[in-house]
């Protein structure tokens, strides 16, 4: 046996070595490159947190739910991060339902993942506009300041306003990064679910016209979901630096 016939090939020509769908991984990459991006916000902030003095109190801050005014921290973030997760499943068991070719369940759980994006964004638009127009107490540096609409600036700009303890008129310079990291981060974050809600919806159009059937697989459900995994590990992280930390 001549040694041309037991040569391996490792490349044939118009076929990868790796076995990886092109589109797949052009989106591996575009998701690689947006994590850098997300990591060097993150990084940004968290350089600013520990520098500062002092820093508003999470447990304060988000202390506060629907037809809830405070005592309750943390409770609302938490429906919003199970809500996501919830919307990660049902991604997934549409991704299920396509490598087994079945339509109505890609419909079904599409749907399912399109509905939980919503509800996340709806909830992040009542924190938002509870946390802009709102009034609670927060403890910065010590003292009971109010945020909200009795300050006389923006409760996220430069100057701190409220009562201490002793029931004393304070002013104190208010750490400005706060708000802006987080309307930034979580505005950034919220365009991304967005994004995904309107390319699940694409989808969805997709599998009810039947356009996958034609084409014989469901591939790109499978990269839709490699972006809707990707935003709900980024909400994670942002979980962890502003609500936790």
């Amino acid at each position: 046996m001549s040694t041309a016939t037991v040569q391996t090939k490792w490349w044939s020509g118009g076929k990868s070595p790796f076995n990886v769908e092109y589109g797949k991984l052009m989106m591996w990459y575009f998701l690689m490159s947006d994590a850098f991006t997300f990591g060097a916000f993150l990084i940004s902030y968290g350089s600013i947190r520990f520098s500062q003095n002092y820093w508003p109190n999470p447990n304060h801050v988000f202390d506060s739910a629907p037809g809830i005014h405070g005592g309750a921290p943390l409770l609302f973030v938490s429906i919003m991060t199970f809500i996501l997760i919830m919307s990660s499943v049902t991604m997934v068991l549409a991704v299920h339902e396509g490598h087994h070719g079945n339509r109505i369940g890609v419909i079904k759980y599409l749907f399912w993942t399109i509905i939980g994006g919503l509800a996340f964004l709806g909830c992040q638009a009542w924190e938002w506009h509870h946390l802009i127009t709102g009034e609670h107490a927060v403890l910065v540096n010590g003292k009971v300041e109010l945020w909200g609409q009795n300050m006389r600036h923006n409760p996220w700009g430069a100057i701190v306003e409220g009562v201490n303890y002793n029931g004393h008129h304070v002013t104190t310079p208010g750490p400005v990064a706060f708000g802006g990291y987080f309307f930034g981060i979580t505005g950034f974050h919220g365009f991304h679910v967005f994004s995904g809600v309107i390319i699940n919806i694409i989808m969805l159009i997709m599998a009810w016209n039947g356009t996958f059937d034609r084409k014989g697989h469901y591939l790109m459900i499978e990269k839709a979901g490699l972006y809707w995994h990707f935003v709900d590990l980024v909400w994670v992280f942002v979980f962890l630096c502003f609500y936790l930390i």
